[in-house]
């Protein structure tokens, strides 16, 4: 069975590295890239900000709890864990790949991009669920994300799919955790 999982991992990587199609390098090097997400996360603190008001920062220190955690338990736990080389650095794969740009770390399973970006799109999905069309957006980048550390060669998709499934439950748990506290705070407040 493991087997066969690999295999199925190698495949897919196969399919979705970026060889062959250089006209999205640059796309897939932008969503990979943290820091270009800087204005997003300031219009998601911005929506908190109109939706809770003086109490936007009680959703917004669950969503720095669950990056932290969802970030720790892939980088600081499951990383050294697993030891599982990324492709570009996996000398039985890496030289079926093409790295567009980078390596990153030695390990790679499993993804801490991934699980930031969907722990983010998990509390957010579940914390405005009024507001549909902005959380389905969010999901669609960290999908998108995910899919382009795939795409650069730095990712297996398993270390993906793991990392999503880290990210959902933190920003799952953080997201129950914050509803709880945010009603208590109500009834004193009221």
């Amino acid at each position: 069975m493991i087997e066969l999982i690999k295999s199925l991992d190698i495949a897919l990587l196969d399919l979705i590295n970026g060889t062959g199609r250089p006209f999205l390098d640059p796309i897939m090097i932008f969503l990979s890239n943290k820091y270009v997400w800087i204005p997003l996360y300031v219009y998601l603190i911005f929506i908190l900000y109109i939706d809770y008001s003086k109490h936007f920062w009680i959703p917004l220190l669950f969503i720095l709890i669950s990056l932290t955690l969802s970030d720790q338990f892939t980088s600081s736990f499951m990383k050294p864990y697993f030891q599982r080389f990324r492709p570009c650095l996996d000398g039985n794969i890496n030289i079926l790949i093409e790295v567009v740009k980078g390596c990153g770390g030695k390990y790679g399973f499993a993804s801490s991009h991934a699980a930031n970006s969907m722990g983010l799109a998990t509390f957010y999905l579940m914390m405005l669920k009024r507001k549909k069309m902005l959380g389905y957006c969010i999901l669609t980048w960290a999908l998108l994300v995910g899919y382009s550390r795939v795409y650069l060669g730095v990712h297996y998709p398993g270390d993906i799919l793991v990392g999503f499934l880290v990210g959902s439950f933190f920003g799952y748990l953080c997201y129950l955790t914050c509803r709880l506290v945010l009603k208590r705070l109500s009834y004193s407040l009221s």
